[in-house]
Order: structure tokens, then C-alpha cells, then sequence
């Protein structure tokens, strides 16, 4: 028999490469698109944030957010994919309310008006600091931009005014987490004023305290006038991380 002929290899079919599709901020970007309706990503936002700061985060979905907005449940991914835009939007929104300052006299006089404005939006939007985390939208880095401008005239490096910046967000954030921690745990307990709340947790904390392992403590619980004034405590634990770095760095 005569010997069988070698096949050629055949060519693989070449793959057509498509573009991945834009992500949300590039879309909105874009040279908008002939209206159909009233609907925008503005008051899509708009009507997410009051569900969430109602109801809480989880409350949030896409058919709720159409019957609120009395559009077709279909309407809002006109604008968003699911629910991972839509919370893109929202945080962007609420960014949007802080505000850079405008005229501080020097960095430092910026970087207490930005925290105390930060505080204040996130009292009032309590779900926010857990949702902002897995997000990275325009607001949120005006903000940080904002933070950096305000050092840029100083003789620090790059990486110092990210620091400093940093330093101050996680000073605020966490003193706001503690807060809103508080309001939570109180909601749930129906606790309706810190009195009623020392007077439930009263028990074992008179326990602990007659334990004698913690007279600093105990002094603090018997001496404390101010405990209950946040922004009070807010703002003496803000000028003290300000003076840190104002003495650290000698700006």
C-alpha cells in the first residue's frame, strides 16, 4: 500500500477580539444620549440613597428602586448593569456632598473643614463607609484630589501628602464608625437616649468596674462630663491627629 500522505496542519481560525464594554463612568461620560423619558442617572441616585438611608443598604434592589421611581422595572439599566452600578452611582452621589472647601487660609484649616463636613455626610448616610469600599467613582477622587491640592504648595513628597491625607480620612472614618455603631446598637436594643442605654448596660458594667482591674476606666466613668458630646470628643481627637502632623512633619 502506498503510504498515506501527511494531513497539513489547518490554520485555527482567527479570534475576533471584542472591546471589553465601558464601565459605568466612561458610558456616563459620553455624549448623552436623545431622552426618552425623565429618567437620570442623577435622580436614579437620588431616589437609591433615600431608600438606603430608610431603610438600610439591603433594602435597596432594582425592582424597589423602579416602583419608587414609577418608571418600568426594565427602565433604570438603561443607565446601570445591576445593582453593582447602581451602588457606584450612590456613592458617588453622596460624595458629591463633600463639598470641597473653598478659601481656607492653609492645609490645616482645609483638612478640619473636610473632615468635619465628611462626618456629617456620613452620620447622615450611615451605609455609605461600608459600601464606598468596593467602589472608585469621579466624587471619591475629587475628594481625595481636594486633599492633596490643599498640601500641594507645601515641600512634602508625594507620597507624605497621600499619607497625611490618609491619616486624617482614618481618624475620621473610624471616629464616625464608633458613632454610628452606637446609633445602630441602640436602634436594635430600642434604647431611645444614651441614659437609657448606660442604664441597660449598667449590670456588667458595674461588674467589670468592681473587678478594681480597671481604675482608669472606672475614673473616667465616675468624672466624665462630656460623654455624650460627639463633636466634642470628634473634634478634640481630630486637632490632636492635626498636631501630630503639624509637629512631625513642620508644616
Amino acid at each position: 500500500m502506498p503510504p498515506r500522505k501527511k494531513r497539513e496542519p489547518q490554520a485555527k481560525p482567527e479570534r475576533s477580539e471584542r472591546p471589553e464594554p465601558a464601565f459605568l463612568w466612561e458610558r456616563l461620560d459620553r455624549p448623552a444620549l436623545a431622552p426618552r423619558s425623565t429618567l437620570t442617572p442623577r435622580r436614579i441616585a437620588q431616589a437609591a440613597v433615600a431608600i438606603a438611608d430608610a431603610e438600610g443598604l439591603d433594602a435597596v434592589t432594582m425592582r424597589r428602586l423602579a416602583t419608587d421611581l414609577g418608571v418600568a422595572p426594565m427602565a433604570a439599566y438603561r443607565y446601570v448593569s445591576g445593582k453593582d452600578e447602581l451602588l457606584e452611582l450612590m456613592v458617588d452621589h453622596v460624595y458629591g456632598e463633600m463639598t470641597p472647601p473653598e478659601g481656607a487660609k492653609d492645609w490645616r484649616q482645609a483638612a478640619r473643614t473636610r473632615a468635619q463636613r465628611t462626618r456629617a455626610v456620613l452620620l447622615q448616610h450611615p451605609w455609605v463607609a461600608r459600601a464606598a469600599v468596593s467602589t472608585l467613582t469621579p466624587n471619591q477622587v475629587a475628594v481625595v484630589e481636594s486633599a492633596l491640592a490643599s498640601l500641594a504648595e507645601l515641600d512634602l513628597d508625594v507620597d507624605t501628602m497621600m499619607a497625611v491625607c490618609r491619616a486624617v480620612d482614618s481618624y475620621v472614618k473610624g471616629a464616625v464608625d464608633r458613632e454610628i455603631g452606637l446609633a445602630e446598637l441602640m436602634q436594635e436594643q430600642g434604647w431611645s437616649s444614651a441614659d437609657e442605654t448606660r442604664i441597660a448596660l449598667a449590670p456588667r458594667m458595674n461588674w467589670l468596674m468592681n473587678t478594681g482591674r480597671y481604675p482608669t476606666y472606672a475614673r473616667y466613668i465616675n468624672e466624665a462630663t462630656r460623654k455624650d458630646d460627639a463633636q466634642w470628643q470628634f473634634e478634640i481627637g481630630l486637632d490632636a491627629v492635626l498636631d501630630g502632623i503639624a509637629a512631625r512633619l513642620g508644616i
